[in-house]
C-alpha cells in the first residue's frame, strides 16, 4: 500500500534565501565608488610614470636583442631568408620604378613616359571595365602628374599592386582550401582575426628588422595589412556555391582541381572580386604607415607636411592618395559588375568591341612611342603642375579657420579636457598600479565572467613586465573616451539608418569613404581645426572607426523581424518604444559586436594619434622609429597596445555571450 502525503507549502521566513541576483551595472557602480574612494588616499602613488627619453632594463634588453638580430644577419638562415626575399623585392620594384617611375638610366626619364602610361592604364580599364571607368582612369592619371606628385603616385601604384598580387597569389589559394575544408577554415580564421586587429605599427617594428628599410618592407607590411579581406571574402564566395552544383559535377567524374577552376571559382567569380576590391583599398590605405621605413610613394610627403604642421603641404599628395583609392575602387568594382552587364546586354556587340580594343590599342601603343621619343612626353610638364597653387590655398584657408575659430575650438578643446578628459585619466593613469589593476580586473569580470577575467590577468601582468604602465593607462582613458563616443554616433546614427533606408542611401557613400580613405588624410582637416593635441587624436579615431560601427547598428536595426514590430506598433508603443523596447534589445548582438569593432578600429589608431598630440604609447612607438637607443622602448610600447587590444576584445565579447544580472 502506497501513502502519499501532500506538499507542504515553503515558508517564506523559514525557507533558505532564494539565490538573488544583482544586476550588472549595480555591480559596475560599486566597483567604480570603490576605485574613487581608494585613489583618493592614493592618487600619485605608484604609478610607474617614465620620462619621454627614459628607458628601463627591459627596454634596454629589448633593444639589445635588435642589434643582436641585425648583427647576426651572415649566420641566422632565417635572416638570410628575410633578407633574400628583401633583395628580390626590392629588384623588382627597382625595375618597375625605372619603367614608369624613375629615370631609367642612362636615359634621364623612365622607360615609358608619362603618356604611355595613361595611355596603358586608360586602356586597360577600357578593355575590363568599360570607356566611363577608362575615362576616370586617365583622369586620374593626370591629376597625379597635375598635383606634381607624378612619380610618388607611381611608386605608391607600384606597391599596392605588388602587395595586392602577392596577396592573390596567397589569399586564393587558402581560400579555396578554407573553403572546402573546415578544419583549415577554423585553424586559419583566428589568424586573420590577429592579422586584422593587430595594429599596423606593432609589426613594423619586426619587421624593420628583418626586411630592413624600404620598397620590399613596405610591401610586406601592406601584404599583411591586406590579406585578409581577400582570404575571407572569397572562402565566403567558395563556401557559398550550392553544394548540389558541386555533388552533380564530382558525380560526373570531375577530378578536384577540375571542380574548383571550372566551377568553384567561376561560381564565385563576382565575390572574389569583391574580396580584391577590400584588399586592394587596404593596401592603399598602408600608403602612409609604409612611409614611417621608408615606404616609397605619397605617404612621404603626407608625413612630412603632417611633421611640419602644414595642413597645404599634406593636403595635396593627400588628396592624390583619395584620387588614387576612388580610382582603384570603381575599377574593381566595375570589373566584377561587367560580365552581368555584358550578359543583361545580350553579349554586345562582340566584334565592333573587338575593332575597338584593337584601334585603341594601336593608340596606346602609338603614344608609348612617342613618350619614349619626346622628352615633353616623358617627364611631366612641370609647367602645369597646380599642386603649389592648391596647397597655398589649402594653407590660406586653414590659417584663416585657425584664426579665426580659434576662441571655438580652444574652448572647446578645454572644456572636453577639463570636463572628461582630464578626470578620466586622473583616475586611470594616477591611480597607483595595483589599484588600477584590481578595478580594472573586477570590472572585467562584472562584465565578461571568469574568462575575461583570466585573459585580463595574464595582459596585465604583460603590460606590467613591460615597464610602461603608466603609458597604457594614457591610452586607456584616450580610447574609452574614443569608443564612447564612437558608440554614441553608432547608436543615434544607426537607428536612423536602420529605420529608413533614405538616410541608408544617403549615409552609406559617406561611411563607406570614411573606411577607405587613409586615416592621415582626414587629420589634416582636423588638425587645423584643433592643433596637435589629445582632442585632434581622438577625432581622427571617432572618424576611423565609427562607419563600422554605425553599419554594424544599422544591419541589425533592420534584421529586427517585420512582424514583431507590426505586433508592437499594433500594441500602441510610440516610434521611441518601438527603438528602445523591441528594435535594440533584439538588436543587442549587433549592438555588443559594434562595441568591438569600435574598440579595435580606435586602437589601431593610437600610434596615429601619437604623431598628433595624444602622446603616451603612440608616441613611445613613433619614438622608438626616430631613435635607435629607444627601439626596445618602441617595440615594448606596440606589444602593451596588443595586449590592451586583447584585454579589451575578450571582455567585450565576453560580455556580449552574456546575458541578464550576475549573481552573487
Amino acid at each position: 500500500m502506497t501513502v502519499t502525503t501532500a506538499a507542504k507549502p515553503i515558508d517564506p521566513v523559514s525557507a533558505p534565501a532564494a539565490r538573488r541576483r544583482v544586476p550588472t551595472w549595480t555591480l559596475v557602480f560599486a566597483v567604480l565608488v570603490a576605485w574613487i574612494v581608494v585613489w583618493s588616499f592614493t592618487r600619485g602613488n605608484a604609478i610607474l610614470a617614465l620620462g619621454a627619453q627614459q628607458t628601463t632594463g627591459v627596454h634596454d634588453w629589448l633593444t639589445a636583442r635588435a642589434t643582436d638580430i641585425q648583427m647576426a644577419a651572415s649566420s641566422n638562415w632565417f635572416i638570410q631568408l628575410t633578407q633574400g626575399i628583401s633583395t628580390v623585392l626590392n629588384a623588382v620594384f627597382g625595375y618597375l620604378q625605372t619603367l614608369i617611375s624613375i629615370a631609367a638610366y642612362p636615359r634621364p626619364v623612365p622607360q615609358i613616359g608619362w603618356l604611355g602610361v595613361v595611355a596603358i592604364a586608360g586602356w586597360l580599364a577600357l578593355a575590363t571595365a568599360g570607356w566611363r571607368i577608362a575615362l576616370l582612369v586617365i583622369g586620374s592619371f593626370l591629376s597625379f602628374g597635375l598635383l606634381g606628385y607624378w612619380s610618388d603616385s607611381m611608386d605608391l601604384l607600384i606597391v599596392t599592386l605588388m602587395a595586392v598580387a602577392i596577396c592573390l597569389l596567397i589569399g586564393i589559394p587558402l581560400a579555396v582550401w578554407m573553403g572546402n575544408n573546415k578544419v583549415v577554415s577554423a585553424v586559419v580564421t583566428p589568424v586573420l582575426d590577429l592579422l586584422q586587429t593587430l595594429p599596423s605599427f606593432v609589426y613594423l617594428l619586426p619587421l624593420f628588422l628583418l626586411f630592413g628599410l624600404g620598397a620590399a618592407t613596405a610591401v610586406v607590411t601592406t601584404l599583411i595589412y591586406a590579406l585578409p579581406p581577400v582570404v575571407r571574402i572569397a572562402a565566403l564566395g567558395v563556401r557559398s556555391v550550392a553544394p548540389a552544383t558541386v555533388e552533380a559535377t564530382t558525380s560526373m567524374g570531375q577530378t578536384t582541381w577540375q571542380r574548383i577552376l571550372k566551377v568553384q571559382l567561376p561560381m564565385a567569380r563576382s565575390t572574389v572580386i569583391v574580396g580584391i576590391n577590400q584588399t586592394t583599398m587596404a593596401a592603399l590605405s598602408m600608403a602612409t604607415i609604409a612611409a614611417f621605413i621608408n615606404g616609397p610613394g605619397l605617404g612621404q610627403p603626407v608625413i612630412q607636411g603632417l611633421e611640419l604642421v602644414q595642413v597645404g603641404k599634406a593636403f595635396v599628395p593627400g588628396l592624390g592618395i583619395v584620387i588614387m583609392a576612388i580610382m582603384l575602387d570603381r575599377t574593381t568594382t566595375a570589373i566584377s559588375e561587367r560580365p552581368e552587364q555584358l550578359r543583361r546586354a545580350g553579349g554586345g556587340n562582340s566584334k565592333l568591341r573587338l575593332i575597338m580594343l584593337a584601334v585603341t590599342g594601336v593608340l596606346a601603343l602609338v603614344a608609348v612611342y612617342f613618350s619614349r621619343l619626346y622628352l615633353q612626353l616623358a617627364r611631366f610638364p612641370r609647367q602645369a603642375n597646380i599642386g603649389g597653387t592648391i596647397a597655398a590655398k589649402v594653407q590660406a584657408v586653414s590659417d584663416w579657420i585657425s584664426s579665426t575659430l580659434d576662441p571655438v575650438t580652444t574652448a572647446f578643446k578645454d572644456q572636453f579636457s577639463y570636463l572628461l578628459l582630464n578626470p578620466l585619466q586622473d583616475l586611470v593613469a594616477n591611480s597607483p598600479w595595483w589599484l588600477a589593476a584590481a578595478a580594472i580586473l573586477a570590472l572585467a569580470f562584472v562584465f565578461g565572467g571568469r574568462w575575461a577575467a583570466l585573459s585580463t590577468v595574464i595582459c596585465l601582468a604583460g603590460i606590467y613586465f613591460l615597464d610602461l604602465w603608466h603609458d597604457t593607462m594614457i591610452t586607456l582613458t584616450l580610447t574609452l573616451v574614443a569608443t564612447v563616443l564612437v558608440m554614441v554616433l553608432g547608436l543615434v546614427l544607426g537607428v536612423w539608418m536602420g529605420r529608413s533606408m533614405t538616410v541608408d542611401r544617403v549615409l552609406r557613400p559617406v561611411l563607406d569613404a570614411g573606411q577607405t580613405m587613409p586615416p592621415f588624410v582626414y587629420l589634416i582637416p582636423v588638425l587645423a581645426l584643433f592643433q596637435a593635441t589629445r582632442l585632434t587624436a581622438i577625432v581622427a579615431a571617432i572618424i576611423y572607426a565609427a562607419p563600422a560601427s554605425i553599419k554594424i547598428v544599422a544591419d541589425g536595426i533592420r534584421g529586427v523581424s517585420t512582424t514583431t514590430l507590426e505586433a508592437a506598433t499594433a500594441a500602441g508603443s510610440s516610434r521611441w518604444q518601438l527603438i528602445t523596447k523591441v528594435q535594440l534589445p533584439m538588436a543587442r548582438g549587433a549592438v555588443s559586436l559594434a562595441t568591438n569593432q569600435g574598440l579595435l578600429y580606435v586602437l589601431s589608431m593610437v600610434v596615429i594619434g601619437g604623431l598628433v598630440g595624444s602622446g603616451a604609447l603612440g608616441y613611445d612607438v613613433v619614438d622608438g622609429f626616430t631613435q635607435s637607443t629607444r627601439f626596445g622602448k618602441g617595440l615594448a610600447a606596440g606589444l602593451c597596445i596588443v595586449l590592451l587590444g586583447v584585454l579589451l576584445d575578450r571582455i567585450t565579447r565576453r560580455a556580449a555571450l552574456r546575458s541578464g544580472p550576475v549573481a552573487t
